[in-house]
């Protein structure tokens, strides 16, 4: 038995680390090849989007050069000119749009002259529903590829509060028309971006509240969990009850919350147990306001209950 759960645990590591790893990677840019034989350049005409890269390939027997003009925004494995003895290879990144000729200056010939034409990489749109979540609750990411492309990659990138920088957290595929959809579980407020090849969408922001769960125990006595990523040990909700006469919520007491050692990680779990001598009957709740929050979560509200 201890043999099969050390081999589950060794399967699930790696499962894991295979799945970091393709997260780790960026975006795949598309390349092309351009093919270079004793007739010429095959194609002389390539078409790609920024950040894309063209492969030069001597296939003749003997050197061959490929000069660019101009050559600004172009980062090649060699050095530039690209010099090619038979049968070696180069790649060329272009980082910027534009009109880019390429040439061997020991040919005269046409064919040994042409061009790659660099168009800027489609937009991304992105839109967000809805924009507030209680901890624990998804929230959806979607839009739209300008160029309407079926089967592009897409990074989803985060930045949640305190992050110094966004990372990327998953890999979306468009479907019909470009659209896209990613559902989105928020572990605080969150800053939330989509990328594609050198183009990066509009930011949004989810927002997230804690999640408090209030009950009865018994007579007098109450139970409050409030579930997020983070402790609130030490802050202070207050107790309420609904007075219809003034139609509006008043306190009844502040409660000192404590460390809960009962929450699996990411979740933290602060809680507390108190009394209150109001009367039965009463609707009740608990609220968290934003100043004993701080400035990762909005304000959390319980669920309401009968005293």
């Amino acid at each position: 038995m201890r043999k099969l759960l050390l081999l589950f645990l060794a399967v699930s590591s790696l499962a894991a680390a295979s799945t970091a790893a393709e997260l780790a990677r960026p975006a795949a840019a598309a390349t092309k090849t351009v093919n270079i034989t004793h007739t010429g350049y095959n194609p002389t005409s390539v078409a790609i989007e920024i950040a894309d890269t063209v492969v030069f390939t001597n296939s003749d027997a003997v050197a061959h050069t490929v000069r660019f003009n101009p050559t600004t925004g172009i980062r090649c494995s060699r050095a530039i000119p690209l010099v090619l003895q038979p049968g070696q290879s180069a790649s060329c990144t272009f980082g910027s749009a534009g009109t880019f000729n390429f040439s061997d200056p020991a040919n005269k010939a046409k064919s040994f002259r042409g061009t790659v034409s660099v168009a800027k990489a489609p937009t991304v749109s992105l839109s967000l529903l809805p924009k507030v979540v209680i901890y624990g609750r998804k929230a959806t990411l979607s839009g739209t590829l300008s160029s309407q492309q079926t089967g592009s990659s897409l990074q989803v990138l985060a930045q949640a509060c305190g992050q110094a920088a966004p990372t990327r957290i998953a890999t979306v595929t468009t479907t019909a028309g470009g659209a896209y959809s990613y559902q989105a579980q928020p572990l605080k407020n969150t800053v939330y971006t989509v990328k594609y090849k050198s183009s990066g969408s509009n930011a949004v922001t989810v927002k997230v509240r804690p999640r408090l769960r209030l009950a009865k125990i018994a007579p007098h006595r109450y139970s409050l969990g409030v579930f997020a990523a983070q402790s609130f040990a030490g802050k202070y909700v207050s107790f309420q009850r609904y007075r219809l006469a003034l139609r509006r919520w008043v306190t009844v007491k502040r409660v000192l919350l404590r460390a809960n050692a009962t929450g699996v990680a990411p979740t933290v779990i602060t809680s507390a147990k108190f009394r209150s001598r109001i009367k039965a009957g009463l609707r009740v709740r608990v609220i968290l306001t934003q100043a004993q929050v701080g400035s990762c979560y909005l304000a959390g509200r319980s669920n309401t209950i009968r005293s």
